[in-house]
């Protein structure tokens, strides 16, 4: 349920209200106070409730009951956009497009620091790496993991880029302190133990759209981080499996829309892992920009004919340049309109 006070009360009478409530029904309120009113967010068994009394009161503006089960990630209970705010200053989210960028595995220090200090002067200003790798088969390149790890710290250190990168069990969770975003992979999205783990935390999480999953799976991933009490997700349109095989997944750029629309949480596409395609990153980050995506993660490696993961799927530095150039423009236009 959502209730939304009129103008200028008193942040007495908030309180009190919400005291009320909370003692009178088996609920948890949020409260989200924004420029023009504040939104209470009635988490909880709500059917006792009696609406039209609770929209008599002389301070409520309205009363709305919400029927979807995501109530954190839900826009009704949040109404303004989100945007997380490392303490650097870097963010996703709040206008513009955030770009992260860099090699799918690290492999070697000179290869992330190379990279690292390429794109962060074509405009990144967030680095990508993977340390530790989900792969179909047992035999591929498992990534450099707590090596990876360090030198991905190093590279942070050379180039003042804030690092995203994969986890993949609450074990190696004491490794990442130094990380600045974890990312729960496509194939991790609903692995909940994990999620009510990283709940507990309060680092920014980039969950990412499982490649069957749902737009509403992925807000109720989401909610499962949320509801620990860690807030600070941002989605991340990675592609889903169709019966198309001429690329890796399809990436379903109406899902940003959607989710911005749904949600108040931060949206990011990965055109890398969407297409498998070297070619295709640029016209589908475009399209990304186009629809307001707030950010970009996009693989780049520094000779990815010898990559060790996913190289068919890599831009390299110059590349890179060029697009970063093209999607800020597309992304300054349509803010502009």
């Amino acid at each position: 349920m959502i209730i939304v006070l009129k103008p200028g009360q008193k942040q007495a009478v908030i309180e009190e209200f919400v005291d009320k409530l909370t003692s009178r029904y088996d609920v948890k309120v949020n409260t989200w106070v924004g420029a023009h009113s504040t939104v209470l967010g009635l988490i909880g068994d709500t059917v006792s409730i009696d609406a039209e009394y609770i929209e008599a009161q002389d301070f409520v503006e309205s009363v709305k009951r919400v029927q979807e089960p995501y109530k954190k990630a839900n826009r009704k209970f949040h109404p303004e956009d989100t945007a997380v705010v490392l303490p650097s200053g870097a963010h996703i989210g709040g206008g513009g497009l955030t770009l992260i960028a860099g090699p799918c595995s690290v492999e070697s220090e000179e290869q992330i620091v190379t990279v690292a200090k390429s794109v962060k002067a074509s405009g990144a200003t967030f680095l990508r790496g993977g340390a530790f790798k989900p792969r179909t088969s047992p035999y591929s390149f498992q990534g450099m993991q707590d090596e990876g790890l360090r030198l991905l710290s190093l590279a942070k250190r050379e180039t003042g880029l804030p690092i995203v990168t994969e986890i993949m069990s609450i074990d190696h969770l004491p490794l990442f302190d130094d990380v600045d975003v974890i990312q729960v992979g496509a194939r991790n999205m609903q692995n909940f133990e994990l999620l009510k783990e990283l709940g507990k935390i309060r680092k920014p999480i980039l969950l990412k759209r499982g490649l069957a999953n749902t737009i509403e799976e992925l807000l109720m991933s989401a909610e499962y981080i949320m509801a620990g009490g860690n807030e600070q997700v941002i989605l991340c349109e990675r592609g889903i499996r169709t019966f198309e095989t001429i690329t890796r997944n399809t990436l379903d750029i109406s899902a940003v829309p959607v989710l911005k629309r749904l949600s108040h949480l931060p949206v990011v596409v990965d055109p890398s892992h969407a297409s498998g395609l070297n070619w295709l990153i640029e016209p589908l980050a475009l399209a990304a920009a186009a629809v307001q995506a707030d950010g970009l993660i996009i693989e780049v490696h520094n000779d990815p004919s010898h990559a060790l993961c996913d190289g068919a799927q890599s831009i390299t530095p110059a590349q890179f340049d060029v697009l970063a150039q093209k999607v800020s423009a597309v992304s300054a236009a349509v803010h502009a309109l």
